[in-house]
Order: C-alpha cells, then structure tokens, then sequence
C-alpha cells in the first residue's frame, strides 16, 4: 500500500459533540465500532483495518484526530504529525499528563453512534498514539467491546498508562460492574508499546486485561517508512505491520478482534 486512500466507500460526515465538530468516515451496517486512526493518521493500513470490520457485520466509524486523511505514511510527512500532536491540548501524550481530553469527544461520538445503529452498544478499536483512548472510551455506558493495540502513551515513560487516577478507577469500576473484558495486543519487542505497559495494565483491571504478545519475526519487514525509519520497531499488530497471508499470526490477530466484536455486539 504505497498510495494514498480516496476513501470513496465511506460517507464523510461532520458530527458535532458538546460543540466540537470533527470529521468522522462511516461505512457498513450493524451495531456500531469505532476505529481510531494511529499515527500519522488515517492510513491505508488502518482504512483496510475499518473495512475488514465493516465487512464484519459492523457500522465503523472512523474520526479524523491528526494528520491527513487517507495519506500514506511517509517519514517526513509523519514526523510533522508527531510533533504537533505532542503540543495539542487535545492529547496528553508525556508522563504526568493525565487522560487524553479528546476522549470525552470520542465518548459522545460512542454515545451518537450507538443511538444512531442499535445493537446492545459500541465497539471501540485504539492504535497506537490512540491504543489507550479505547479502554479510556469504556467510561462511556454504550462502549462494551473495548480494543487496546500496541499503545504507546505516554511516550516518556515505558511503564505508564494514559490515564489519570481518578479515570483508571472509574475505568477499572466499570469494567468489573458490567463483566467487560479488554482485549490488547503488542510485539514482544516493542520499544514504544513494552512489556511493563501491559503489566501496568494488568496491575489495574487484573483478568480483565486480555493481553496477547506477538513474536518480533511476525511483522510485516517492510512497512511503510514512517513505521520503517521512525518507529523503528515491530509495533503496529493488525496495520502497517500486518502480514496479508491466511494463518499468519498477525491475521488471526486480526481474526481475533473481529470476534471478540460479534461475540460482543452481536450476541446470539
């Protein structure tokens, strides 16, 4: 995937929470899922994730957070997006900074979409810069199948969850009220997503946290270059480090998410 996106199959709309509009692409029929786009933004990669979970049975959604959309993911382009990420106020991306505010908005867009496609609630994939903001979305009542990929935040420390104190007890309360699970995944030798995150996580939601570690030697060898000179290390499980071929292992990582999302939101 070397082109950029036209994103043609999706509808483009504008959806406005608490006075905040943002663009958000929709496609597909079915109980709602929520597709966060990783850095530099929404990819081809990550707009071939949406399809496979539209293909599903599922109404995605994917909202413009950075970056532009539909672009393929080049080094200097993507080192841009990084940079004026990390200053916005809309995202907590250092130690310290607590929960991300664009979680609130991506709560309400939870909130729309679920009123707007039915079903029993909302599914909620995060990636990467956005992995955290999934489980962060389960404050949200209608978001019972939360996808936590590879997060990387906080950038600074290997060790940290994006969350405040106060919103990983409420995260943590919520989950064991209503019998929710997390479903996470992560390379073994990944340097911005790390073994101690997902202990950390593990520490806080206890079985909760369904943590899955792939090996280094599944990732895709040639990833776009933002991932290839930037990231510099297996990272992105079911986008720009997934391998296309039947019975890979990061195919049935990707497997495993859709049915943990009709297992949720489809429910027999």
């Amino acid at each position: 995937m070397s082109d950029d996106d036209p994103i043609t199959d999706f509808t483009r709309r504008t959806m406005t929470v608490e006075g905040v509009a943002k663009t958000v692409y929709v496609a597909g029929t079915g109980p709602a899922v929520v597709v966060l786009p990783e850095m530099p933004g929404i990819s081809p990669d990550v707009l071939r994730l949406a399809r496979w979970v539209r293909d599903a049975g599922f109404t995605v959604h994917v909202p413009s957070l950075f970056g532009t959309d539909g672009a393929f993911p080049t080094a200097e382009g993507g080192r841009e997006v990084v940079r004026r990420a990390c200053v916005s106020a809309e995202f907590r991306a250092f130690a310290g900074g607590g929960t991300s505010p664009v979680t609130v908005w991506l709560r309400g867009l939870a909130r729309q979409a679920h009123a707007a496609c039915g079903g029993p609630g909302v599914g909620a994939i995060g990636l990467c810069f956005t992995g955290n903001f999934a489980l962060t979305m389960a404050l949200e009542p209608a978001v019972i199948a939360p996808v936590v990929n590879h997060p990387s935040l906080p950038l600074d420390d290997p060790g940290g969850l994006e969350l405040d104190a106060a919103d990983a007890r409420a995260v943590r309360d919520r989950l064991d009220r209503d019998g929710l699970t997390v479903l996470a995944y992560r390379f073994e030798g990944d340097r911005w997503c790390t073994g101690r995150r997902f202990a950390a996580y593990r520490a806080l939601l206890g079985d909760a946290f369904d943590g899955r570690v792939l090996p280094d030697s599944a990732a895709n060898p040639a990833p776009p270059p933002f991932f290839a000179d930037l990231v510099g290390t297996a990272h992105s499980v079911v986008t720009a480090h997934l391998v296309d071929e039947a019975g890979h292992p990061t195919v049935r990582a990707r497997d495993e998410i859709l049915a943990f999302l009709t297992g949720r939101l489809h429910p027999r």
